[in-house]
C-alpha cells in the first residue's frame, strides 16, 4: 500500500516523474531519505545567462565607482609591504629606507627621489601606524647597513599607535600561496578594476551608512580613501581629496571627529607616560642602528589647519619632537624650520596635494643632501 504522501500511481493521474518520492514509493530499498530527481533543463543556456547577468552587475558596479572618480589602484596589503622588505635581503641592504606613517608614505614620491639620488628608496611606511615595530626589525637585521628616514606624525608616533603593525610578522611567515595570491591580485585584478578598492567593497559601503547609533554611544567616523598606490608602494594623495570640495569637506570632518575626546581616552598622566615610553623605545632602537653605522634622520613633514592645531595642543613640540632629538642624539628636520617645506597645499590638513608632492620631495631631498647626508654635510 502506498503512503498517503506518495505522489505516484494515483488513479486517474499521470505520474510526475519529478515529484518527491518517499521510501514507500521505493519498496525494498533501505533509503529513508526522500528523493526528488532534478528536472531536465537547458542548463547550458542558464549558465550563459547567469554569467552574462553577473558580468552586467559587475560592470555596473565598476562604472558607478569610476563615475565617482575612483581609478584602479594597488591595495596596500601586508603582502605588498613584504615585497619591498625583501629587497633588503636580496642585496639592497645599503639602500635608503623610508619609514613612517601616512605623511612620509603619501608625500614622498619615489620616482623623484630616484631621479635625484640615482637609486629608488625602499618605502616601508604604513598609514596610521607607528614606525617603531619595523624600525626594530631593521635594527635586528645585520643585512641592513643603509640609511633610514623616520617620519614623525605626532599623534601616531608618540602614542605608539599600531594600526598596521602586523606587516613585520606577516613578512616573516608569508606562505608560498600568499605570495602567489599577492602576485595574481596586483597583476591581474587591481590594475583593471576600480571597485576592487577596499573602501568601496559592498560590505564596507553598507557598514558606513547612517545606521542609528546605540543609546549613549558616539560613533567614530572611519577614515575614507585618501591615496592611490602603485605596485612598488609609491603613493600619493588622491586627487579627489583636492579637487572635490564635498569629499575634501568629508575628509576634514572625519579628522575633526577623531580630534574630539572620547570616554575611553587615557587620562593626561597616562598619555604623558606613554609619550616618554615611546621616546625611550625609539632611542634604544636608533642607538642600535647608529652603532652599526646606519644613518638615521627624523623628519616632521607639514600639517596645517585644525590638524596642526590639534597636534600643537596635545603633542607640543618641546615635549615631543625636541625631547626625541635630545634623547636620541639623532638629527631631525622639522618643516617649521625650513622655508622650503612650507606653503604647500594640504587639502585635508595632513597630506600634500598630488600636484605638489614632487616639489616637496625634491625640497626635502635637497635639505638632506645639503645638511645631513651629502658629501659636504657634517657627520
Amino acid at each position: 500500500m502506498h503512503s498517503s504522501t506518495s505522489s505516484s500511481d494515483r488513479v486517474g493521474e499521470v505520474p510526475d516523474r519529478y515529484a518527491r518520492q518517499t521510501a514507500a514509493d521505493r519498496p525494498g530499498v533501505a533509503q529513508p531519505v526522500p528523493l526528488r530527481p532534478v528536472p531536465v533543463q537547458p542548463w547550458g543556456r542558464i549558465l550563459i545567462g547567469a554569467v552574462l547577468l553577473s558580468a552586467l552587475l559587475v560592470a555596473g558596479w565598476e562604472e558607478y565607482w569610476r563615475a565617482y572618480g575612483v581609478r584602479p589602484s594597488i591595495a596596500n596589503t601586508y603582502g605588498l609591504w613584504a615585497i619591498q622588505r625583501r629587497r633588503i635581503d636580496a642585496g639592497e641592504g645599503d639602500a635608503t629606507v623610508l619609514l613612517g606613517a601616512s605623511r612620509l608614505y603619501f608625500d614622498i614620491q619615489l620616482p623623484v627621489w630616484e631621479r635625484l639620488d640615482g637609486r629608488r628608496p625602499i618605502q616601508l611606511s604604513f598609514e596610521g601606524t607607528s614606525p617603531l615595530t619595523p624600525l626594530q626589525d631593521l635594527a635586528d637585521d645585520p643585512k641592513f647597513t643603509g640609511r633610514v628616514l623616520i617620519g614623525v606624525s605626532p599623534d601616531v608616533f608618540f602614542t605608539g599607535f599600531k594600526y598596521r603593525a602586523g606587516a613585520v610578522g606577516y613578512a616573516r611567515k608569508e606562505s608560498p600561496s600568499q605570495r602567489i595570491g599577492q602576485w595574481l591580485s596586483m597583476h591581474l585584478i587591481e590594475p583593471y578594476f576600480a571597485f576592487d578598492d577596499s573602501d568601496y567593497a559592498l560590505q564596507t559601503v553598507l557598514a558606513r551608512q547612517a545606521w542609528p547609533a546605540r543609546p549613549g554611544q558616539r560613533s567614530r567616523m572611519r577614515v575614507r580613501k585618501l591615496a592611490e598606490t602603485e605596485a612598488d608602494r609609491n603613493t600619493h594623495l588622491w586627487d579627489k581629496v583636492d579637487t572635490d570640495p564635498e569629499y575634501r569637506a568629508l575628509a576634514r570632518r572625519i579628522w575633526l571627529n577623531h580630534f574630539e575626546p572620547y570616554d575611553d581616552d587615557p587620562p593626561p598622566e597616562e598619555a604623558l607616560k606613554t609619550e616618554k615610553e615611546q621616546i625611550d623605545l625609539n632611542v634604544k632602537v636608533v642607538a642600535k642602528l647608529r652603532a652599526r653605522g646606519v644613518k638615521v634622520l627624523f623628519v616632521r613633514l607639514p600639517s596645517s589647519g585644525a590638524y596642526l592645531e590639534f597636534e600643537k595642543r596635545y603633542f607640543p613640540r618641546v615635549r615631543t619632537w625636541d625631547a626625541l632629538l635630545t634623547a636620541s642624539g639623532a638629527p631631525g628636520i622639522h618643516f617649521e624650520d625650513y622655508p622650503e617645506l612650507q606653503g604647500y597645499n594640504l587639502p585635508e590638513w595632513s597630506h600634500v596635494a598630488h600636484n605638489q608632492a614632487d616639489r616637496l620631495t625634491a625640497a626635502l631631498y635637497g635639505i638632506i643632501q645639503r645638511d645631513f647626508w651629502g658629501p659636504k654635510a657634517a657627520d
